[in-house]
């Protein structure tokens, strides 16, 4: 989060924040016994010795300044704005950040899918209905997901699979809480905040930097 605010500060987007773009500063790990053995052999799980982390891959990073591409980000990361072709800034590396976590959690993409409607409903199922202002905003291309400013879901759906893959999900709140201890209710808030539908209220870095969360870490 911290190298996200500094590039932020630098009025640069980052725009294809993912797990794939985030790595171990060392490879060193330590094993340590899992507690399950399979015969007489002992499981064990590596550690990294540090949780040092770099960000690399800034082919698509665009400064504040310049032109902006009207589609950026991996489709598991892209944040709604992008989708509806509201225009984008600083928050859709936010909201990049928030998927991101929630993976770390569950182990899984929070969003996977590929098509447009579908995302949409999956972030719907996840946190509730879209703003009607963004929805009322959405450009052309974007208006067909919508009937009588309310997700076209899931009549407009492609196929049955797709329904289902959307009813799989939960509210976030309940996602998290299968894998985090309740007691760490301040993750869950920060979740919430990183993944608002309108960017506008979406928390920026350094807002995020200052969040209990961070401060229970340290």
């Amino acid at each position: 989060m911290a190298f996200i605010l500094y590039m932020h500060d630098l009025r640069l987007i980052h725009t294809d924040l993912k797990p794939e773009n985030i790595l171990l500063v060392s490879s060193d790990y330590v094993k340590l016994p899992s507690g399950k053995k399979m015969q007489d052999d002992i499981n064990y799980r590596c550690l990294p010795k540090s949780s040092a982390i770099k960000l690399i891959d800034f082919g698509s990073t665009t400064h504040d300044s310049q032109a902006h591409s009207s589609i950026v980000s991996t489709r598991h990361y892209r944040a709604p704005e992008i989708i509806l072709g509201l225009g984008w800034s600083y928050p859709c590396d936010l909201w990049s950040v928030g998927c991101i976590l929630v993976e770390l959690c569950t182990g899984e993409a929070l969003f996977q899918t590929h098509e447009n409607l579908e995302h949409l409903a999956m972030m719907e199922r996840v946190l509730g209905s879209l703003p009607e202002h963004m929805i009322r905003k959405a450009n052309k291309g974007a208006e067909k997901y919508f009937r009588r400013s309310r997700l076209n879901w899931p009549e407009g759906a492609v196929s049955r699979e797709s329904i289902r893959a959307v009813r799989r999900l939960d509210q976030l709140k309940n996602l998290v809480a299968r894998h985090v201890d309740s007691s760490r209710s301040s993750l869950v808030d920060l979740l919430y905040g990183l993944l608002k539908f309108d960017p506008r209220e979406r928390l920026t870095a350094r807002q995020a930097l200052r969040h209990p969360f961070f401060d229970a870490l340290s």
